[in-house]
């Protein structure tokens, strides 16, 4: 990405990011609204910039005749994903699987593989309106990583896991980052721990941070402050060391009328 803006009607989602990715998992942390949603979306083609560029495996998606030759090797679970209820696991696997226009002959061998690995293989021939919250979020990492995508696009993914299928899923993770760019939208700071070679803190369509979890652990250890866990803590400080020099330039501008309220006017008396 290289100065990439993303706009919500007046208001700016991410504002001139440059920002790469390579193999490995790719932790995006920040508030709520600061912009991560808004820039996976934009990678997943599914939302078009307001300004800038963005090239997935070699493909500039500002031009529409590429895109879907990067889609043929992305895999992406949005925070609330559509499926049909009336479908078993198996068929709603299988037909993203044509969507994303794998090979006829390679799809059955593809969905039993990708349900197994969220642990859904004696589920496979149930009806998703059937399966339980947390069920209905593995099925959309099954689809998500069907087609074993080069680029996998995560958003808030562990959300209705229990904690033995967190520490599954992370397991999946490392094993998935060690030949694909895996991006990885989360608020768990376990699952950034745990699975992410890499850490980047969004604020306010800004990039605040970036670097490794062991990295914004140890700012964590020598800032000190609020967080049960280091990376809690290094959280913390990076986003007040980001929002500083803002805070600072508005103090200055709180401050400038006062400055000049004892300023001569032009009839000689003071400006009030």
């Amino acid at each position: 990405m290289t100065g990439l803006r993303v706009r919500h009607r007046r208001t700016v989602a991410l504002d001139s990011v440059d920002l790469d990715f390579g193999t490995g998992v790719h932790g995006l942390l920040g508030p709520n609204g600061a912009g991560k949603t808004s820039l996976i979306r934009v990678l997943a083609t599914v939302a078009e910039p307001a300004g800038g560029r963005v090239e997935i495996l070699g493909h500039d998606i500002g031009d529409h005749r590429r895109r879907g030759a990067v889609r043929r090797h992305l895999g992406y679970l949005p925070q609330d994903f559509g499926y049909y209820p009336g479908f078993t696991v198996r068929e709603f696997v299988a037909y993203v699987a044509w969507l994303k226009e794998m090979p006829a002959d390679r799809v059955p061998a593809a969905v039993e593989r990708a349900v197994a690995r969220v642990g859904l293989a004696d589920r496979i021939d149930a009806k998703v309106r059937g399966l339980s919250g947390g069920m209905v979020r593995r099925v959309g990492i099954a689809q998500a990583v069907v087609n074993d995508p080069r680029v996998l696009l995560l958003d808030e993914p562990t959300a209705g896991l229990d904690p033995e299928q967190r520490v599954e899923f992370r397991e999946l993770l490392r094993e998935l980052g060690a030949s694909s760019t895996v991006v990885v939208s989360t608020h768990l700071v376990e699952d950034v721990a745990a699975a992410c070679t890499e850490v980047t803190l969004v604020d306010a369509g800004r990039i605040a941070y970036r670097g490794t979890p062991a990295s914004l652990a140890a700012l964590g250890e020598s800032a000190g402050g609020p967080g049960d866990h280091p990376i809690e803590r290094g959280y913390t400080a990076a986003l007040r060391a980001h929002r500083a020099p803002d805070e600072r330039t508005e103090s200055t501008t709180r401050t400038e009328p006062a400055a000049r309220t004892d300023r001569p006017s032009a009839s000689g008396g003071t400006a009030r």
